[in-house]
Parts: structure tokens; C-alpha cells; sequence
């Protein structure tokens, strides 16, 4: 197979060639190699050492895992938790291809090498300026909106609130403008320039300051739910469990006591 000659036969001897010594060699090293990550696997187990790589479908969500990673971290010093941020374009994907371990996302997971589990809900709602017509009323209707200048992330052709919500409607706004980031947007909002979909604890210190408004979308609301995404292999790992078990009792809450999540207008489009 490897076009040369590994030994020569000299009586009852074997007497390898040079080609057969660097054969033996590699072989050696790869052994070598083999034995050595066997026993930091082993050692991974016993220490509870590892790695765990998370995303979420929603960069808000970033802004209160810190604490969640603190508490972590104290229970399981020896593994690395690594936040993938380009995942969160894409976060299914990439737990199927291996890439990730753990994804925050409200995406519908039917792929059954996955396993999901509640985390919570988050409640979206228009947020607008003090002065805005819209917040003498007691819901936003989304016929409402036809009128007005709409803050998306970009782009704004997965942008869910405009492609899940609106568009399917009927409803178009007068314009669309994409801004990259949270705190822009509420910035915006607050000088009257637009609208914006958020989720309400997001936007709570702003609302209880009395510096914006916030109106349910729809009079029923707009509710999302989201959830801890594993593969199966990974989902009875006690560092995963706990992991998960953390983001339950440590995700934001609303004033109503209900669980409340990240803005629904994430920089992915959602399905569902």
C-alpha cells in the first residue's frame, strides 16, 4: 500500500528497512499522542474539567450571563465556559455541526439529536417616547405602525418582529432603519425618532425611570419562550445540567413575577 518495503526477512529475523523505521516511529509518537489525551479525558472526568462553548440567539442575553457565569464557576472552577458570539447567528446550526455546546435560543428545536428545556418567557413590547401618539393608548395594534419609523437589528431581512409578525399581517412601516445596537435604539426611541420591539425587562429601569413608554403589541401581547439547547449526548452532563439550572433561577424577571427573557428583534430571524 505504501509502495516501499517495511522489513526484509534475514533468516528467522525480521530487520526493518528505513522506510520501515520511520513507519515505527510515527506509529511511537502517535501512540504516545493516544495515551496521553486518554488520560486527560479521564482526568476531565474525575476534575470535572472541560470546556463548555454557549451562544444565544439574542445579544441582550449577554448582559446577565456575567453573574450567572460567577456563580458557575464556583461550583465548577476547573471548566471553561466560552461565550460564542458569531454563533449567535446561527445557534442550532452550529450545535449540529459541533461547534457550540449550549444555546439560549426561542427557535423551534424539532431536530431530535437535540435536547431542549425550558428556561423562560420573555414578553415583547413597543417601546416609545413619552410624547409619542401611541402612548395614550392601552396596546399597540400593528395597523398602528404603518405610520412610523421602525428600529430593527440588522439585517433587517431576518429581522423577526418586521418578516414573523408584521410583514404576515399585512403591515408595512413607513420606514425601516437598522441599528446594530440595544442601547442606540432606546436612545432613538427616546428622542421621538421611532419604534421598537423589545422585551420588557430590557427596557424596565428606562420604564420605571419614566424616561420611555412601553404598550403590549396586540392587546393579547406578544410572548416568546425560550430555551436551553443541547445535544443529547451532552444533556445529562451534571456541568451542563447545572449550567442550565442556573440560567432557570437566575433569568431575568418582570415586576409582574413572570419570567422574562431577551428582545425578541435578535439579529437572526426566528421560525415559528
Amino acid at each position: 500500500m505504501l509502495g516501499a518495503a517495511l522489513f526484509l526477512r534475514v533468516g528467522k529475523r525480521l530487520v526493518l528497512t528505513p522506510a520501515g523505521e520511520r513507519l515505527l516511529a510515527s506509529a511511537r509518537d502517535v501512540l504516545h499522542r493516544l495515551e496521553h489525551a486518554e488520560h486527560e479525558i479521564r482526568q476531565m472526568g474525575v476534575d470535572r474539567a472541560g470546556i463548555l462553548r454557549i451562544t444565544t440567539e439574542c445579544y441582550t442575553c449577554y448582559h446577565w450571563l456575567p453573574p450567572l457565569l460567577t456563580r458557575y464557576r464556583k461550583r465548577f472552577p476547573r471548566v471553561e465556559v466560552r461565550i460564542d458570539v458569531d454563533a449567535t447567528h446561527r445557534p442550532i446550526e452550529m450545535l449540529l455541526a459541533g461547534k457550540i455546546d449550549l444555546g439560549i435560543v426561542s427557535t423551534r428545536v424539532t431536530d431530535r439529536r437535540l435536547k431542549s428545556r425550558p428556561v423562560f418567557e420573555d414578553e415583547v413590547v413597543l417601546i416609545l417616547s413619552r410624547q409619542h401618539r401611541l402612548a395614550r393608548q392601552a396596546h399597540v395594534r400593528l395597523a398602528d405602525l404603518r405610520e412610523e419609523t421602525l428600529f430593527v437589528y440588522p439585517p433587517k431581512a431576518e429581522s423577526s418582529v418586521l418578516q414573523d409578525v408584521l410583514l404576515p399581517a399585512g403591515v408595512t412601516p413607513a420606514r425601516i432603519e437598522e441599528v446594530q445596537l440595544t442601547e442606540a435604539i432606546t436612545e432613538l426611541v427616546k428622542a421621538g425618532l421611532g419604534v421598537a420591539g423589545l422585551a420588557r425587562w430590557a427596557v424596565q429601569p428606562m420604564i420605571d425611570a419614566g424616561t420611555l413608554v412601553a404598550r403590549p403589541l396586540t392587546a393579547r401581547g406578544l410572548h416568546r419562550e425560550w430555551r436551553a439547547v443541547t445535544p443529547k449526548d451532552l444533556a445529562r452532563a451534571d456541568f451542563v445540567e447545572e449550567f442550565i439550572d442556573l440560567l432557570v433561577k437566575h433569568a431575568p424577571t418582570c415586576r409582574s413575577g413572570r419570567p422574562d427573557g431577551c428582545v425578541l428583534e435578535t439579529p437572526r430571524r426566528r421560525s415559528g
